[in-house]
This record gives C-alpha cells, structure tokens and sequence, in this order.
C-alpha cells in the first residue's frame, strides 16, 4: 500500500512538472497519440478546454479507458480542478434531440427518419462510478457529470440538467470560484488516472468492445461505452 501511494505521488509529480514546466513537447506527443481515437465532436471539446483552462488549476485527459470488476469503461474528457473533477461524455449529432432525464434512451430526428440512443446522463454514470472508485478520498459532490453536445443538434424539450452546449460547459466551468482540492491534490488525482488507465491503442478499443457485447449480450456496436 505504502510503495502504491509513492508510485501515484511520483507519477502526479512527473505529469504536474511535465505539464507546467515542459509540457509542449509532452502534450504534443499525447496528442498525437489520442487524436486518431477521437471523433469531430471530441476534437472539438478537447480544443475549447484546452484553450480555456490551463494548467497547474486544470488537467485534462482525454479518451480514458478504466478498468471495471465487469470489464472497462471508456470516457471522452477528465478535466481534474481546484474546483472539482468533471467527467464529460461528448454527443455529435444533427438534427432534433428529444429527451426525457429519466428516460433510458433519447431520440434523434434528422430528415425525418428517427434514430434511438442510450440517454447520455445514465451511460455517464458507469463512468463517474469508475473514476469515484479511484477518487474516493475526494469530499462529496467534488466530481460531477456533464454531458456535452457539440454538434448542430437542436433539443425540441427542455435541455436535462447536466447537459451543455460547449460553449455552455466552457462559461459553466469559468463561472466556478469554490475550490474543493489543492493543487497537490490536482495532480495526485491526475497521477492516480493517469496510472490506472489502459494504453490508448486500438487494441484496447477492441477489448472495451468485446467487454461491451459481453455485458449486454449483443453482437453489434450499438450500446456504447
């Protein structure tokens, strides 16, 4: 357990120098890594919060695939703050957007024909449970879900709470003033993900796959993460 705690501090210390003292050519080399991996929308999140919140008070992670008892879960954004830890599950879509919070799938309408997808808000849970497992020393309420749509999409209900334009999720963010964790503590939790998660690679996305039709019993890609 000792040599474990030592290991996460010194992973923190090594991600928190590289990212505030000599992170260009660090960050350049994860980018690259991860970009094939993400689609438009992900791009597009990843760019906004990088270009709004900077480290040594922010950390993001991108394309976070964690281990689970019942497989692996896979997340979009971690963005680690003083002011708490986000887990952000990003949407792309066009069209019309009909939701429900309790609902179990939402509905996409788009030139007429009608689309079904998993509700954002309930596959985001799976997520925040995984990263609360790793967090737990964290007070409570200090990492929250947010779920982003970054496409062209229109809600014709009422938006749920928790779900944001980008541009919603940046002023969200910027508006927030009550801190949670220290900057040690940032980059002990950014050390401890960093840590736990499974390298970027398509072979990962294969297993995560695999997890997935294991889970649910299908033999398509239709149930994400």
């Amino acid at each position: 357990m000792k040599q474990t705690a030592i290991l996460y501090i010194l992973v923190a210390f090594a991600i928190g120098f590289g990212l505030g003292r000599l992170g260009s050519w660090r960050a350049g080399f994860v980018r690259l890594r991860w970009s094939s991996f993400q689609n438009h929308g992900e791009a597009v999140v990843s760019r906004q919060l990088q270009a709004n919140f900077a480290a040594p008070d922010f950390h993001l992670l991108n394309h976070i695939t964690l281990p689970l008892a019942d497989g692996t879960t896979q997340i979009d954004h971690i963005l680690v703050s003083r002011f708490g830890v986000f887990v952000i599950e990003t949407k792309s879509f066009k069209g019309w957007i009909f939701a429900n919070e309790g609902h179990a799938t939402w509905t996409q309408v788009i030139f007429g024909a009608k689309f079904r997808f998993q509700n954002p808000l309930f596959q985001n849970i799976r997520h925040v449970r995984a990263v609360r497992g790793l967090l737990d020393f964290l007070p409570e309420g200090a990492i929250q879900s947010s779920v982003v749509f970054a496409g062209s999409s229109v809600f014709k209900t009422g938006v749920p709470a928790g779900v944001f334009s980008v541009e919603e999720l940046v002023s969200h963010l910027r508006g927030l003033n009550h801190e949670v964790m220290s900057i040690n503590r940032v980059q002990f939790c950014v050390g401890r993900l960093e840590t736990a998660r499974l390298a970027i690679s398509g072979e990962t996305d294969l297993e995560h796959i695999q997890s997935l039709r294991r889970r649910y019993g299908v033999k398509d890609e239709s149930v994400k993460r």
